[in-house]
């Protein structure tokens, strides 16, 4: 993509997630994820009923009266994107690719999150890290998360959740709201994922495509897989493959959904031919 195509392309994807995150979910995004942290306020005198553990031991004896601290909801929060970028988010057989959605996503939460001053940060992995966006605010870092989202080549094509999550963890140390933008087409990440979301606040958002369910009857063709590079001929016409290729999905949707139900990670799927849009709302609506 020429210089001039991403800047324009840039450009199309502010004007319409930022007035998705202006217009529809103001609001919404601050209801849904208020500030987890308490901050230290003032002192004021003990009332009856006040919590005895809460008494400022130091101001009391200086003023020989009991004095409690008063403590307030930190707002302002930090927001991690962290967004799957191997070779399966590619794959589209619809309008949009999923790659093109999980962007348009990423830009409207960010869009969101500093109209509520919040800092946002990216973590772009395959089945390595591939890249780390450090926390900021401000309209020019989310045109520069949106241009790498829109550039960036992984070195890696294919995933692994074991990977991003420890990172994760270990490079942000205070506890923040985190969305993982991926298919989920991994190995099983539930100890990673466990340990993860007691640590953060954590929302997952998986982007499918139709494809990825069923395989449609169009006889004899060649497939690829995205992440491995791997060829063959698959012969769609038999019932038995296609039946064989939809459990495989129901199954690791079951698998993935328990995972992310047992530890108390909120879970949104979207396809490629949804409203995206519908998609958070639902997910705002659910946690407001």
């Amino acid at each position: 993509m020429e210089t001039s195509e991403i800047l324009k392309k840039v450009r199309q994807i502010e004007i319409k997630t930022r007035g998705l995150s202006q217009n529809i979910f103001a609001g919404q995004y601050h209801t849904a994820f208020k500030g987890k942290g308490m901050a230290f306020s003032e002192v004021r005198e003990y009332q009856f009923g006040d919590d005895i553990r809460s008494i400022d031991w130091n101001v009391t004896a200086r003023f020989n009266h009991p004095y409690v601290k008063i403590f307030e909801e930190e707002r302002e929060l930090t927001v991690m994107l962290l967004i799957d970028v191997s070779g399966s988010s590619d794959f589209g057989t619809v309008e949009y690719t999923k790659r093109t959605i999980i962007t348009e996503l990423a830009a409207t939460l960010a869009f969101s999150a500093i109209q509520n001053n919040d800092k946002i940060g990216v973590i772009l992995f395959s089945d390595k890290i591939e890249k780390f966006i450090a926390p900021q605010k401000g309209r020019k870092h989310i045109l520069f998360i949106i241009r790498e989202l829109l550039e960036f080549r992984p070195e890696s094509r294919k995933t692994d959740l074991n990977v991003v999550l420890p990172y994760f963890n270990n490079v942000i140390k205070k506890r923040c709201t985190s969305f993982l933008i991926s298919d989920f087409m991994s190995e099983d990440f539930d100890r990673s994922l466990m340990i993860a979301s007691k640590k953060h606040d954590m929302v997952a958002l998986q982007v499918y495509d139709p494809k990825d369910m069923e395989l449609p009857d169009v006889g004899l063709v060649k497939m690829s897989d995205a992440e491995t590079g791997f060829d063959r001929y698959v012969d769609t016409s038999d019932k038995k493959i296609r039946k064989a290729y939809a459990e495989h999905w129901y199954n690791q949707q079951q698998r993935i959904t328990h995972s992310f139900n047992k530890n108390g990670v909120d879970f949104v799927s979207v396809s490629t031919q949804d409203d995206y849009v519908k998609c958070l709302m639902n997910l705002f609506r659910m946690r407001g």
